[in-house]
């Protein structure tokens, strides 16, 4: 369910910027630091979202794309470079840029590119719902009761997976696999703060879907009989 992003670029603070800011909203981030090792990792790798720098070291970023197109490689590619000019734009789209971010540019306009990306990526509507609560997929769009609720990606992600699973008893270890896509160590809270954010922004439009079993995970659905749930 996760959404795995290659930052392209040899700025260490840029980059280290965007890793730990996308690390945050909840995407998987790789880091490429030049041309070479960029290249390596375009054609490997699997990737939902590629944000690629123009100017880099071995192999520019123009170049990059270009290889990578005639490869027939299909990943959006979201392009960043300090060039404004309207010809610079034409030419990065012409050689197959799915979108251009001028630099210096703010991290939630970069969001809102990534999330368009990712809902075209996606493709025509897939809709999954229960009861008051609707996903639109390819809209990238939550709904509870008519009412619009703006998740983190992963919490986006944990939503989905409840939601495919409704009435069924979820371990943590379940979940951490198929959302996190990482093995439950038993030590971290990452998933009790995910699933305290999630509740909150549900429960603001009806009342609770998401419940704990004390010692065996979570339920999405009607409250469970006799089962104590918890905060």
């Amino acid at each position: 369910m996760s959404i795995n992003i290659l930052v392209v670029e040899d700025d260490e603070h840029i980059a280290d910027s965007l890793i730990r800011g996308l690390g945050e909203e909840g995407f998987v981030v790789a880091h490429a630091a030049d041309g070479l090792v960029a290249q390596s990792a375009l054609l490997e790798g699997t990737w939902d979202i590629v944000l690629l720098d123009w100017w880099l070291p071995g192999v520019d970023g123009l170049t990059l794309l270009r290889r990578f197109r005639q490869a027939d490689g299909d990943t959006p590619v979201l392009l960043l470079t300090a060039r404004d000019a309207v010809s610079d734009r034409v030419r990065g789209l012409d050689v197959g840029a799915d979108d251009y971010l001028c630099k210096p540019f703010d991290f939630d306009e970069l969001l809102a590119r990534i999330r368009a990306l990712v809902r075209r990526r996606r493709g025509p509507g897939t809709v999954m719902a229960f009861q008051d609560v609707r996903i639109d997929l390819a809209a990238g769009r939550v709904d509870r009761a008519g009412r619009h609720l703006d998740l983190t990606p992963k919490e986006h992600d944990l939503l989905v997976f409840f939601l495919r699973h409704p009435g069924q008893v979820l371990s943590r270890t379940r979940i951490y696999e198929n959302v996190w896509d990482e093995t439950y160590a038993g030590q971290s809270n990452t998933l009790e703060v995910h699933v305290m954010d999630l509740r909150r922004k549900l429960e603001a439009h009806g009342p609770r879907l998401i419940h704990t079993l004390r010692g065996r995970g979570y339920l999405f659905g009607d409250p469970p009989d006799g089962s104590g749930d918890s905060a």
